[in-house]
């Protein structure tokens, strides 16, 4: 119900912060915040970015519309696409570390990915996806970053049967130790609030891996408010021993999908900018883990997903323009 959408997240002004670290109960190190005073990279090359330069001089209006997207901090994703994942891997870390910036990564691979529906691939099998993130964790090389493991991968298990369900389970928390085994901050996708019950949510947390974590991921690719997020996110943190979230904010303008249709819905909305300063405990950034105007897929009159739609992009941002007109000043 994804797909391998870049993502962006906000920068935050650098301040000096003293990180508590404290033991997991496998003896893994984990970090209070990983995002708090960090810098987070903004790609120059993004689609948004070079949508705007070839819309300059012919529509300078939405040129501008495509600037206010890419000129936020996108995530880079990961997955069956990249041909060499430790040589990628190593210089996405390389290129955005030498920006002074935190790399932020979605790890996207699992077998059998998205059910087989509109962004189906994923790992050969499970050795296969072992050794991938065997590399992806020798390409981070010890240097910080974070990463947001496998949307979609425990809300929509179901569709698998038993035995399968457990292997995904069993791949999930072995790369949450390998990734975490290189000092890489990792968030194990944990769908959004109108999906699995806190409680159902949890257990299929703890299955995964959540104890070795640094915490889990909401709304990915998703329309659903803050507010309801951040409810659900801080019931299901309760029952997974005060764990941290971050939250998609790419497309949650509007606050839901009013057709409760998830690929592609039309009359949404950008949502929060992308920021570390959440002003909530528990939640660590809101990101845009979703780049608006990468398809989900031949639904709704979008491309195949993960291709660009400029006239997406440009859709979210003019609607945000118009809830940014509507609020009190």
């Amino acid at each position: 119900m994804t797909f391998w959408k870049r993502a962006v997240v906000s920068s935050a002004a650098l301040c000096l912060v003293v990180f508590v670290m404290v033991p997991s109960a496998s003896g893994l190190i984990q970090e209070a915040n990983p995002f708090r005073g960090k810098r987070l990279y903004v790609d120059p090359s993004s689609e948004a970015k070079k949508q705007a330069s070839a819309w300059q001089r012919s529509r300078p209006a939405d040129a501008a519309r495509m600037n206010h997207i890419g000129n936020q901090p996108q995530v880079i994703w990961l997955g069956d696409w990249s041909r060499d994942i430790r040589g990628e891997t190593n210089r996405y870390v390389s290129r955005i570390a030498s920006a002074g910036a935190l790399p932020v990564f979605v790890a996207y691979n699992i077998p059998y990915r998205d059910c087989g529906s509109y962004s189906a691939g994923g790992a050969g099998s499970a050795d296969g996806y072992r050794r991938w993130i065997t590399d992806m964790a020798r390409g981070l090389n010890g240097r910080p970053a974070v990463v947001i493991l496998e949307p979609d991968a425990l809300s929509a298990l179901d569709c698998l049967p038993a035995r399968l369900k457990d292997e995904r389970y069993v791949l999930i928390r072995q790369a949450v130790q390998t990734l975490k085994a290189v000092r890489a901050s990792v968030y194990i996708d944990a769908g959004h609030a109108n999906w699995k019950t806190p409680a159902e949510m949890a257990d299929r947390l703890k299955k995964a891996g959540i104890d070795i974590a640094d915490g889990f991921a909401l709304n990915v690719s998703n329309f659903q408010s803050n507010q309801v997020n951040i409810a659900y996110g801080n019931r299901v943190s309760q029952l997974v021993g005060g764990k941290h979230y971050v939250i998609d904010t790419s497309r949650n303008g509007m606050g839901a999908s009013a057709q409760r249709e998830w690929c592609n819905p039309r009359n949404q909305a950008l949502g929060t900018p992308p920021t570390t300063d959440t002003r909530s405990t528990l939640v660590d950034a809101f990101l845009w883990v979703k780049t608006p105007g990468q398809s989900d897929g031949t639904c709704n009159g979008g491309p195949k997903a993960g291709a660009w739609w400029a006239d997406y992009a440009l859709e979210l941002s003019k609607a945000a323009e118009v809830l940014a007109r509507a609020l009190p000043r």
